[in-house]
């Protein structure tokens, strides 16, 4: 009884996103400023990579770094409104079967690594079930301390929520920027960033910037123009944007207080717990 249990879990979740994958691509520029998505201006990068078109963001995954090298999303006030009569409904994260078991990364890369799971497209922006589920896909995924993951980067998150509530829409470009020799963790050899970072966009303002936090026990944020980021990462988030707006870096808020008790890499707990939002 529990093997034909697992087996239709295993067959609902495949034709969950066996339709989410055929129904979003030809919605997927939607997420990128102008209706461009982001670009990769460093050519290595471009290696073994696929895009992944959710409901409400896209992906660029890369096969080398076993996570996403990009995330795009459109935030609206509306949908925010949505996500919050929804509420936290999914905490469990989980392999994304859209890509093979050799490219992907795998719950059991995780345990015991010290590192969080930590979102690039937050759950917390999502406006509707299904799309939160999507946000909790490792393809969704880069391994973040728990004094990052919990402490500032959802400080930012939750201010960029505030700024989109505030101006009524926003672009949003969230990644990880490696370092050579690359830091791995897992059988399968998941990249771990030395940074991560949050670009925005706002067309009421015609205004961006991006928060640049630096993946350790003592994380620190700056906030660096678009052409800052696209030097230090590889990655163009928001390529339509005229040279005067990409060198100046807008009055981005302050990230603010996260709700969370910050964990430490040496808690015990923290291996075996679900990351928030």
């Amino acid at each position: 009884m529990a093997m034909r249990h697992h087996r239709a879990g295993l067959a609902l979740s495949a034709l969950f996103w066996a339709t989410a994958s055929q129904a979003a691509p030809a919605g997927c520029a939607e997420f990128g400023g102008d209706g461009q998505l982001p670009v990769l201006t460093n050519e290595a990068l471009g290696q073994q990579t696929v895009l992944l078109c959710n409901d409400a963001f896209a992906v660029l995954h890369s096969g080398i770094s076993h996570g996403p090298l990009w995330t795009a999303e459109h935030l609206t006030e509306e949908d925010l409104e949505r996500s919050m009569q929804i509420g936290r409904v999914v905490r469990f994260f989980h392999a994304d079967p859209r890509l093979s078991f050799e490219d992907r990364a795998e719950l059991s890369d995780y345990r015991a690594s010290d590192y969080d799971r930590g979102h690039m497209a937050c759950s917390g922006d999502e406006p509707s079930r299904r799309a939160q589920e999507q946000s909790f896909a490792l393809s969704n995924v880069v391994p973040q301390t728990p004094e990052l993951n919990e402490g500032i980067w959802t400080g930012v998150e939750m201010a960029v929520r505030g700024l989109a509530r505030r101006e009524g829409e926003l672009y949003v470009v969230t990644g990880p920027v490696f370092s050579a020799p690359r830091k791995t963790i897992g059988w399968h050899r998941i990249s771990v960033p030395w940074a991560t970072w949050k670009a925005v966009y706002d067309p009421a303002e015609d205004a961006a910037g991006a928060y640049f936090c630096l993946n350790n026990t003592r994380p620190t944020c700056t906030i660096i123009s678009i052409g800052a980021l696209t030097q230090a990462t590889g990655v163009d988030p928001f390529p339509s944007l005229p040279d005067d707006i990409r060198q100046t870096a807008m009055a981005l808020p302050r990230p603010r207080q996260s709700p969370y008790a910050v964990r430490t890499q040496a808690d015990p707990e923290r291996a075996t717990t679900e990351a928030r939002p």
